[in-house]
């Protein structure tokens, strides 16, 4: 199943769904093949086991679903994806891919051609607007990195320009200009550079990571990450990964997903 373009923009079918779960939750699909549980881990494609157990699980309370390319770079990998990102869609819920993609000319395109297959995808603004051009001219939803939640992102992200503005404020301006179906991503882990981009970009919805595993403040991801409501807050080891000591792997999984929803709905 692909998305349909005639569904509407990306983001409008995000509110749909954020609505019809009272959910902004993305789940992460990361499925790292050496945590992965034994029950799975015979499968002939290991990490397509692993995924759907883990949708079953969690799809009542996901707005989305987010698989890192990381994870499926290879043969039996992309398999796992498509298979992945069929089934996610046959549960009504859209797929996120996390690429980070960004190039020149015919490369470009080409990356962006995955659009055909999930409903969005992370792209990388280092390149500049030609290299991200392909990705918006295509049918989907595409979220610019700004401020990443990762430790080192200060050392490029937040160093000032000639104008006295840091990297990702500029990058929070540019994707202004880029269209009205372009969000931004931008990390948990910096609540007060999220707060400088949620004042900058009042009507983006955000990606915001880190609320998860490295610790991020989910009220302020809830307070600057949603625009109108819509946005999304991902968690993927601290879901798909949370049955690891559990007597029941799967199920685990699940009420860490509600756990999460329940959490992020206080401050909605």
């Amino acid at each position: 199943m692909t998305p349909d373009s005639a569904a509407g923009p990306f983001f409008d079918r995000l509110a749909d769904r954020i609505d019809r779960v009272d959910s902004v939750v993305s789940v992460g699909l990361d499925p790292d093949p050496d945590r992965l549980p034994e029950a799975v881990a015979s499968a002939s494609l290991p990490r397509w086991a692993f995924n759907r157990r883990i949708i079953d699980a969690t799809h009542e309370h996901a707005a989305c679903f987010k698989p890192n390319a990381a994870f499926y770079e290879d043969p039996d990998g992309w398999r796992a994806l498509e298979e992945t990102v069929a089934y996610a869609h046959g549960k009504d819920v859209p797929v996120l891919l996390d690429a980070k993609r960004a190039d020149i000319g015919n490369t470009a395109r080409r990356y962006a051609t995955v659009l055909e297959t999930v409903d969005a995808i992370t792209v990388n603004p280092y390149l500049g607007r030609d290299a991200i051009d392909p990705f918006l001219r295509a049918s989907g939803g595409v979220f610019v990195l700004c401020r990443t939640s990762n430790a080192g992102a200060a050392d490029l992200q937040a160093r000032e320009l000639a104008s006295g503005e840091p990297v990702y404020e500029r990058v929070a301006r540019l994707a202004g200009e880029w269209g009205p179906d372009v969000g931004l991503v931008v990390g948990a882990t910096a609540p007060e550079e999220l707060a400088a981009v949620r004042e900058i970009a009042p009507d983006r919805p955000f990606l915001v990571p880190g609320v998860g595993a490295q610790g991020g403040d989910a009220e302020a991801a809830v307070e600057y990450g949603l625009a109108d409501g819509v946005g999304l807050v991902n968690s993927s080891r601290g879901i798909i990964f949370a049955g690891e000591n559990a007597r029941e792997y799967f199920p685990a999984a699940g009420a860490a997903a509600k756990r999460l929803k329940r959490r992020l709905n206080r401050f909605r």
